[in-house]
């Protein structure tokens, strides 16, 4: 069993390399042990199928140099913060014990993003409680709370409470995005035209990059909104 520093959760394939890959590179690069778990196969989506999206999604965990990576297989849309999610997710947090999660936006034009956010945040703070049991292999798991949730922006702006610069990440970041071969534009696909697969999505997400990096004097980077206030030890820190 890996333990990891960071795991990020996504509602999609795809919506953590849209959402924070630059990040997951540039702690990589640090040293940290970073997954990944999708909750859906995103079939509902569409363009391509849930198998060609798990050949995707290891595509692209092996461009970022993932500790790991799975598939909750949650229902596509029809996934819902309750109960059975909450457990099912809360062996996962505790299988992997990250300090930090990263997860979804709080909102967003899909509503699968909001509410894999609140999934999140929910199994996070559950996860921690002791007299709530779960198993993984058959042993049981002791609680776990991870020390922050992070939430990615994605389509919708948020005004980010931080910004993680990414420079020197974003080549890494386009090339984790274009693992998803199906769901972004390509001249030859004989598929319909999604919201992402249009000519100017791609542009788009650069677009957004370069202005949350502009905001921080760097050349890219990735917005997030914190659950709770940020705090430092030294103001220095502050970039």
């Amino acid at each position: 069993m890996t333990k990891l520093d960071i795991l990020v959760i996504a509602s999609h394939p795809d919506d953590a390399e849209l959402g924070c890959s630059g990040t997951i590179a540039s702690q990589i690069a640090k040293g940290k042990k970073v997954g990944i778990v999708d909750l859906t196969q995103g079939e509902m989506g569409t363009r391509g199928t849930p198998e060609v999206r798990m050949q995707e999604a290891e595509a692209a965990a092996e461009i970022l140099g993932l500790a790991a990576r799975e598939n909750m297989k949650f229902k596509d849309v029809f996934f819902e913060d309750d109960e059975w999610h909450r457990l099912e997710l809360i062996r996962v947090i505790r299988k992997y014990r990250p300090e930090i999660v990263l997860a979804n936006a709080i909102r967003d034009r899909h509503p699968d993003h909001g509410k894999g956010s609140q999934l999140a945040t929910n199994a996070c703070f559950m996860s921690g409680l002791r007299k709530i049991e779960t198993t993984f292999e058959g042993q049981s798991q002791e609680p776990w709370r991870p020390k922050h949730v992070y939430h990615y922006i994605q389509n919708n702006y948020i005004e980010p409470d931080f910004i993680v610069d990414i420079t020197d990440y974003w080549d890494i970041k386009i090339k984790s995005i274009l693992a998803f071969q199906s769901q972004f534009f390509d001249p030859s696909s004989k598929e319909p035209e999604s919201f992402i697969s249009n000519p100017d999505f791609l542009p788009f997400i650069e677009a957004r990059g370069r202005d949350f990096g502009h905001r921080i004097m760097r050349t890219y980077g990735e917005g997030f909104t914190s659950e709770r206030y940020l705090g430092v030890d030294d103001i220095f820190d502050l970039k």
